[in-house]
């Protein structure tokens, strides 16, 4: 289950919450966010709808799901 955590986050979360999902480090999930950019695509679109759809630790949404 995807949640975006209260703490280490840069913009909103959503890559540390990536990184935290399938166990790899944060810093390569984001170098590789970055690098991404460079290439034609709807990267930042998709940023976007992770943010609005993956719940914050803490909020309702999360504690229904049972974060």
């Amino acid at each position: 289950m995807l949640v975006r955590p209260r703490s280490g986050r840069v913009v909103a979360g959503v890559c540390a919450a990536l990184a935290n999902r399938f166990g790899v480090s944060v810093s390569l999930v984001r170098l590789l966010f970055v690098l991404s950019i460079l290439l034609p695509g709807t990267q930042v679109v998709v940023y976007a709808v992770l943010w609005v759809l993956v719940p914050a630790e803490g909020s309702d949404r999360a504690r229904r799901r049972g974060f």
